[in-house]
């Protein structure tokens, strides 16, 4: 399976106050654990969405294992993000996509090995994580799946798409992800690190 992992840093981070991809995290920041991850990952090229804070983002992370997609319609929501990087994908001879956010830095390698195993084993099925009583990204979408995500608006992502009951769909339990949204999450993360 040729897999292209998307990363979603594009977002203006409205509910955190300040860049939250570039806020300190271990020996990086949250977009540059997800990208250390991803990169980890073998037989996969990893993108990253660019749009809000992109020039301070170039400056302050490593960007050399990824190939950088640009977001000009950022400000309309996650959905522009996803529609920039398939955009671009469906022009290359990928079989998935892999999303991830800038935003989950728990995210392992082990975590998008699971999902591209089962996906493997499913090649038709988007397989996507469930926390809590949640389904959602990290989230592999066959390319069968392109133009769906091409249509998508607003600031829900693939939510509709994950959630809709005539979506086929594998769900793995991935309990330990959390977005990180907020200052408070935020101090939750490093308390717990």
């Amino acid at each position: 399976m040729k897999l292209a992992i998307l990363i979603l840093a594009g977002g203006t981070s409205s509910r955190m106050g300040t860049p939250k991809q570039l806020l300190p995290y271990k020996n990086t920041h949250l977009l540059g654990q997800v990208i250390e991850q991803a990169s980890a990952t073998h037989n996969s090229e990893v993108y990253c969405v660019l749009g809000a804070f992109k020039e301070e983002i170039k400056k302050s992370i490593d960007l050399s294992k990824v190939n950088i997609i640009e977001n000009t319609h950022f400000n309309h929501g996650l959905s522009t993000s996803i529609v920039a990087g398939i955009q671009v994908l469906q022009q290359l001879t990928y079989d998935a996509v892999l999303i991830l956010l800038a935003d989950q830095p728990l995210i392992t390698t082990d975590d998008i090995n699971c999902l591209r195993s089962a996906a493997i084993k499913n090649p038709h099925v988007i397989i996507a994580s469930e926390y809590g009583k949640k389904t959602g990204v990290p989230a592999l979408f066959p390319k069968n799946y392109f133009s769906e995500l091409l249509q998508l608006k607003g600031d829900a992502g693939a939510r509709a798409l994950l959630n809709n009951p005539n979506t086929p769909l594998i769900k793995i339990p991935s309990n330990h992800l959390k977005d990180i949204d907020t200052p408070e999450e935020y101090q939750s993360l490093l308390n717990n690190q």
